[in-house]
């Protein structure tokens, strides 16, 4: 198989191939051609590409395999892989499948155990859940562990995570590490178990957590009247908060409000929110994507880019995934022939043959 992995848009750190996962590709039998300059950015240089086998320069042979970490535009030739917002950017992807490119998105995976190794959207939550946390104790006022001095004892920071998935699970663990004392929510009754495993207290409101996710495993948006009694239950924990990572998502829909205004006035002046949702309109109702404000004295950081600060790192996770994809694109002989009765393979297309295939957006027979 022919592979290509082409400089990401600007603004973009991560490389979707390290030089590590490069090798092993080459030693499975495929070609790969990195991009000059492709690696850069997350500190893999272009003769670290070279030294592991890779074509290194202006490609001009036909590719079979496209691996991105974001969308890199134009109309790639043969396959495309990678975290492309397929459900949001749904006329991109219909231009895609009309140029006759096969897509696969990273955001279709499907949520199971064989999965794992191809989750890239858990692996990169990870690194910003992580970072979450260390962007929020430099913004804090406040030290994170208890400290005994002299002076007095100083009492741990208060760190509240909304939301406990991949990236809220890693925040819980962060914040636990550097001595903060965690409390959590969410609204999948199966997470209490999880936030309570990492050290942390879980949130109880009035009403029971329901199980509010589908059968992917991903959370579900809630009713109105359900969306505020989680607003008003969780206004005096936050009240009490110095520290607040919310990470709530919904797939494809925008992020769910779960700090309003009358949330963010009763908190005290130097709490700080770091919002891992700010990229889809953010868990609070002053949010400002990729902007740092103040609101009534609360510091609220809608960084969408947090997974940048670490690009070494979140590539070499993100690389893997790619390399156990590409396993599963590959035949015996090591040629491209998608086994299209994969779970995984079929899940994760978007697009093929020229049309939309997804479930999510291919058209409704009539």
């Amino acid at each position: 198989m022919r592979i290509s992995c082409p400089r990401q848009p600007d603004g973009e750190r991560r490389v979707a191939l390290t030089p590590d996962v490069v090798t092993k590709l080459v030693a499975a039998g495929h070609t790969v051609h990195v991009a000059p300059g492709a690696g850069e950015q997350a500190g893999f240089p272009d003769a670290a590409y070279t030294d592991a086998g890779a074509d290194v320069g202006p490609s001009e042979a036909a590719v079979d395999l496209t691996v991105t970490v974001v969308d890199p535009g134009g109309a790639p030739t043969g396959a495309l892989l990678g975290l492309l917002d397929p459900f949001v950017a749904t006329d991109r992807m219909a231009g895609l499948a009309a140029a006759g490119t096969t897509v696969f998105a990273f955001e279709a995976v499907p949520r199971t155990t064989r999965a794992q190794v191809v989750d890239a959207l858990s692996s990169q939550a990870t690194a910003a859940g992580y970072q979450a946390v260390l962007v929020g104790a430099e913004a804090s006022d406040r030290f994170f562990p208890m400290l005994t001095t002299a002076a007095g004892t100083i009492r741990p920071a208060k760190v509240v995570v909304l939301g406990a998935g991949v990236a809220g699970l890693q925040a819980i663990a962060t914040a636990r590490r550097l001595g903060a004392v965690v409390s959590a929510f969410d609204v999948r009754a199966a997470a209490a178990e999880q936030v309570e495993s990492l050290g942390a207290r879980f949130i109880t409101l009035d009403d029971e957590p329901t199980d509010a996710s589908d059968a992917g495993g991903y959370a579900t948006q809630l009713a109105d009247d359900a969306q505020q009694r989680i607003i008003d239950g969780l206004r005096p924990h936050l009240a009490d908060a110095d520290v607040i990572v919310s990470t709530a998502a919904i797939p494809g829909r925008p992020a769910p409000k779960l700090v309003d205004d009358t949330s963010l006035t009763a908190m005290r002046r130097g709490a700080v929110v770091v919002d891992l949702a700010a990229a889809t309109g953010g868990n609070t109702t002053r949010t400002e994507p990729g902007v740092r404000v103040v609101h009534d004295g609360v510091v609220l950081i809608g960084d969408t880019d947090l997974v940048g600060g670490v690009a070494a790192d979140a590539s070499r996770m993100y690389a893997k995934n790619v390399a156990a994809f590409v396993e599963l694109l590959a035949g015996d002989d090591g040629a491209y022939a998608p086994d299209w009765e994969d779970d995984i393979v079929a899940g994760s297309c978007i697009a093929r043959d020229g049309r939309l295939v997804h479930p999510r957006l291919a058209p409704t027979p009539t």
